[in-house]
């Protein structure tokens, strides 16, 4: 099995370093990660200037890619011809920092793996749920490799991705594995104005810690009380229930030619 590995949070992190040893074990691993930190990046894909992969030399002694792009990038890259041996999976972790509910919509990690599962490759993220310096990335790079086996035996469903997050935990703390859907999780957000030497007025956006909405079933339930989340995500953004309800409100009947 051919795996791609990336991340958001640079060639150099340790949670890359950790994953890559671990699915080493079950397949071939290629490196492709941005060469610097781009969390919270989102689906960002670079259009308007050249894209590069200079080799660089792994910890393990291996060769992988570190790129100018985004995540999603990454991902294009390889799957576009940087891997000539073709991938059977991806795997975007291990993230530092939980990717939980609303947060897939900021996540360069999470992001990587839709853009597999946009070209049509089995892909997953995986995050451990640490803010802190020092993270133990074992239990989450030994998950990745079961999850990998696994997905090798069974296909993942048309335009479906995988959101791992793993609770900051010792192993024999960790209660077991739920298969969880997305909650909701959001920041309430803070501007701070500044004011620089010439007088010119910025900002710097920040916030409080996210508050979450515990609700059974929810990867932040899930984490909350110390399982591993697994969350199969659709690229199907579309909310059904509104659209069947929306018929009713007239829109369609708006005359065009009256605009």
């Amino acid at each position: 099995m051919n795996i791609l590995v990336t991340n958001d949070d640079g060639i150099h992190a340790d949670g890359l370093r950790a994953l890559k040893s671990a699915l080493d074990e079950i397949g071939r691993v290629y490196v492709v990660a941005p060469d610097r930190p781009r969390s919270a990046c989102g689906h960002s894909i670079t259009l308007h200037k050249p894209l590069r992969a200079d080799p660089v030399k792994l910890p393990d002694g291996s060769t992988g890619y570190a790129s100018n792009g985004t995540p999603s990038d990454c991902v294009s890259l390889a799957l576009l011809g940087l891997v000539e041996e073709g991938v059977d999976l991806i795997v975007a972790g291990i993230n530092c920092g939980p990717n939980l509910g609303w947060d897939l919509t900021y996540s360069g990690t999470v992001s990587a793996a839709m853009e597999g599962a946009i070209m049509d490759v089995p892909s997953f993220s995986i995050s451990v749920a640490a803010y802190e310096p020092n993270v133990d990335y074992s239990v989450a790079a030994a998950f990745a490799a079961r999850l990998a086996v696994i997905l090798q035996q069974h296909r993942l469903p048309p335009s479906t991705l995988l959101n791992v997050n793993v609770p900051a935990l010792p192993q024999s703390q960790i209660k077991g594995v739920r298969i969880t859907r997305q909650g909701k999780r959001r920041y309430t957000g803070a501007l701070e104005k500044r004011t620089d030497p010439s007088g010119r007025a910025y900002y710097w956006l920040g916030g409080d810690l996210p508050v979450d909405q515990l609700e059974e079933g929810t990867d932040v339930k899930a984490i909350a009380d110390h399982y591993i989340s697994v969350t199969p995500i659709h690229l199907d953004l579309t909310d059904h229930a509104a659209m069947a309800e929306m018929l009713a409100w007239g829109i369609q009947e708006i005359d065009v030619a009256s605009l």
